[in-house]
């Protein structure tokens, strides 16, 4: 298959590297004011697919006919993001998001012919060199339905990947297992491994969990809380969220997206979100 990134930082850089390794037809969707430095080649330092150097051709806007399009920017940018990636050059071609959240698959599906869910679990970080870093053991994509003919691309370039059942699916379960990890830490200032020694921080961490998990079922999706429990304490203390990395770098932090939808549902469904709540102004007041 075809594949095309768009948004290729931490993730989508880890994603395109892999699939050119193995000889993947893959391009890069680069903004005008950053293909510039763009090397021609990105540097891959991976726990899972190892480390290599791999070129991967790059463009500022998608003119070539594909058949994957991997949607990867925060959620923050994803507007200005799909400037480079016009509805009418993506065509039938399948749009898959690895967003975090769940209101941005409408979003795209107003643009794009077939979209489908995706959601990646991993900590991955891209440097200015177009280094790839990803240090922690944890490399999973899920897909909805759809999805099957990518994942066989996907598992073939090293990566664990799984098609579901329904895209709601994809979604709340992600979204389970990062939101009361990424506002945790964030609020908390460091690694899961401070908020686990702290008993505030740490009910906050738990109450935030039963009510993802009580509002992802008013959604129509059931979460196993206590597997859900088990993932969140198999974390590495030394791991850090994507989002306590934005705050305390000064960036925008994916705040609506990742807290918005729980705050949401509550209201909706009368569910109590006092954690997410709590710890969705703390997050505000440190931006």
């Amino acid at each position: 298959m075809r594949h095309a990134v768009l948004g290729p930082g931490g993730v989508g850089g880890l994603i395109g590297a892999a699939l050119a390794r193995v000889g993947g037809d893959v391009v890069l969707l680069v903004r005008p004011g950053s293909i510039e430095s763009y090397p021609g080649r990105i540097r891959v330092e991976s726990v899972v697919l190892g480390s290599f150097d791999v070129e991967v051709p790059a463009t500022p806007s998608l003119e070539q006919a594909i058949d994957v399009l991997w949607v990867t920017p925060k959620a923050t940018g994803i507007e200005q993001a799909l400037t480079l990636a016009p509805a009418g050059n993506v065509g039938d071609a399948i749009v898959v998001p690895l967003l975090n959240g769940v209101d941005h698959l409408e979003l795209l599906r107003r643009s794009y012919r077939r979209v489908i869910a995706g959601a990646i679990r991993v900590e991955s970080e891209r440097d200015p060199g177009w280094v790839v870093r990803q240090k922690t053991p944890f490399l999973r994509i899920d897909l909805g339905p759809g999805g099957e003919g990518i994942a066989a691309d996907v598992r073939a370039a090293g990566m664990d990947c799984t098609v579901r059942g329904d895209d709601a699916t994809v979604l709340w379960e992600k979204l389970a297992l990062l939101a009361p990890f990424a506002l945790t830490t964030t609020a908390a200032h460091g690694p899961i491994g401070e908020v686990r020694a702290d008993p505030t921080s740490l009910d906050l961490l738990q109450r935030a969990r039963s009510e993802v998990v009580a509002v992802a079922s008013a959604e129509g999706v059931e979460i196993d809380e206590p597997a859900l429990r088990k993932m969140h304490a198999s974390v590495p203390d030394s791991m850090r969220s994507s989002m306590q990395k934005d705050v305390s770098a000064g960036r925008e932090p994916e705040l609506d997206a990742i807290a918005g939808p729980i705050l949401r549902g509550g209201e909706l469904h009368g569910i109590d979100v006092s954690a997410t709540r709590e710890l969705a102004a703390q997050v505000s007041a440190n931006r």
